[in-house]
């Protein structure tokens, strides 16, 4: 019913393109299927295991959508939404804490978590010039959630990356309705990766770069936490993969134009100055927002194990935010009462966020497609076969 009077609204050019971008859009995560995890060609980075979905929604309760927009030859970006909870985040917030790595970005809603400790709000991705579309979308459906009649106040938290290269940026092609879609799709299990959501037009290590995601469960001595991560990765450098020179070796990495004398016919890697990644970190770990903080901070050594190195240009952001406590909105005492783990139960958090980084960011490279967009431009998946030659050379 709801397709339906979807269609019946809409004018033909309209449906045209609802129609063809329907038919893109399964055609891509029918060829994301058929691509591989980190894990599935021998890459396991780090020494902790896994959740049994490799998925930031390993950490129960979270949940993640997107809304993707493929529309015409220049249309390639998209929206994705990350729910600490399926309640009313507004009346039960959950700690949190933000990171900037490097600052060349445009987050919204940063400040007063910075000031308050906590998230209220889906955490939304989208490309840079989105931010202000997704921050009115998450104003419109936080007022209209149940319970919310009388909020006057809301801080919605947007994340962005410029997916300028191949999508038509400056045509502001995000609605606040693809934004809403992007929360209303929010599930928790596996979790969709690659050229998908706020990942359509994004690119990394000079290939196709996305949406990814991972996850780390501490051994019970440890607290038997999980730490999830999901990545937007959209940046350059030298892509190294569980300690692989890949981007060496295939040839194509940040600044080999000025330091191999025969590379004059390598493809460009400057393209990426104005990349950037957005990491986002959940924990059912009782972390308080000052040590959510400290974990976020190690998000950028996941990021640097990958390559990057955090270029002038890269707008390098953390969220992260714990599941274990909930802060509500209004309450009949004046004391709070949580518990929070001590300082030094943290480093095995530490270690699952980096070790969940930087598979997060593999898994966004391998599950990613070739996408074809604005001015012709074809930005190429991670060549598989090479890879797995490389790495089986490499073991």
């Amino acid at each position: 019913m709801e397709i339906a009077s979807t269609v019946k609204h809409l004018q033909i050019p309209e449906l045209f393109w609802l129609l063809l971008s329907s038919l893109i859009i399964a055609c891509s995560v029918t060829a994301q299927s058929e691509r591989p995890r980190a894990r599935d060609i021998g890459l396991t980075p780090g020494i902790l295991p896994p959740g049994p979905l490799n998925a930031i929604t390993d950490v129960v309760g979270v949940q993640v959508g997107h809304s993707t927009l493929i529309k015409g030859e220049a249309v390639r970006t998209g929206v994705t939404a990350i729910l600490p909870h399926g309640g009313n985040l507004f009346r039960e917030k959950v700690p949190a804490a933000v990171y900037v790595g490097n600052g060349f970005g445009k987050a919204a809603g940063f400040l007063q978590v910075q000031e308050l400790g906590h998230i209220e709000s889906p955490i939304l991705l989208t490309n840079t010039l989105s931010v202000g579309t997704a921050l009115a979308a998450g104003v419109q459906w936080s007022l209209q959630q149940p319970g919310n009649e009388d909020v006057l106040s809301v801080n919605v938290v947007v994340g962005e990356t410029n997916d300028g290269d191949l999508n038509d940026i400056r045509g502001q092609h995000v609605t606040v309705r693809d934004v809403i879609a992007a929360i209303e799709a929010a599930a928790s299990g596996p979790v969709a990766e690659g050229s998908i959501g706020a990942g359509t037009g994004t690119r990394a290590f000079g290939w196709k770069g996305g949406i990814g995601t991972a996850s780390r469960i501490l051994p019970p001595s440890l607290g038997g936490y999980t730490v999830g991560a999901l990545v937007q990765s959209n940046f350059g450098g030298i892509l190294t993969m569980d300690g692989i020179p890949v981007g060496r070796l295939l040839g194509r990495y940040r600044y080999r134009e000025h330091v191999e004398p025969d590379a004059g016919n390598a493809p460009r890697t400057d393209d990426q100055e104005g990349g950037s990644c957005m990491m986002v970190l959940a924990t059912d770990a009782p972390a308080s927002p000052r040590n959510l903080q400290r974990l976020a901070k190690r998000a950028v050594l996941g990021l640097a194990r990958t390559g990057s190195f955090m270029s002038n240009g890269s707008g390098d952001f953390v969220i992260a935010f714990s599941t274990a406590n909930r802060i509500p909105s209004e309450s009949d005492t004046t004391v709070l009462a949580v518990s929070y783990l001590r300082n030094d139960a943290m480093s095995p958090l530490f270690l699952a966020a980096v070790e969940s980084v930087e598979e997060a960011v593999y898994n966004s490279l391998l599950q990613a497609t070739t996408i074809t967009g604005r001015d012709s431009l074809t930005v190429q998946a991670l060549p598989l076969d090479r890879l797995q030659e490389i790495i089986q050379n490499r073991r």
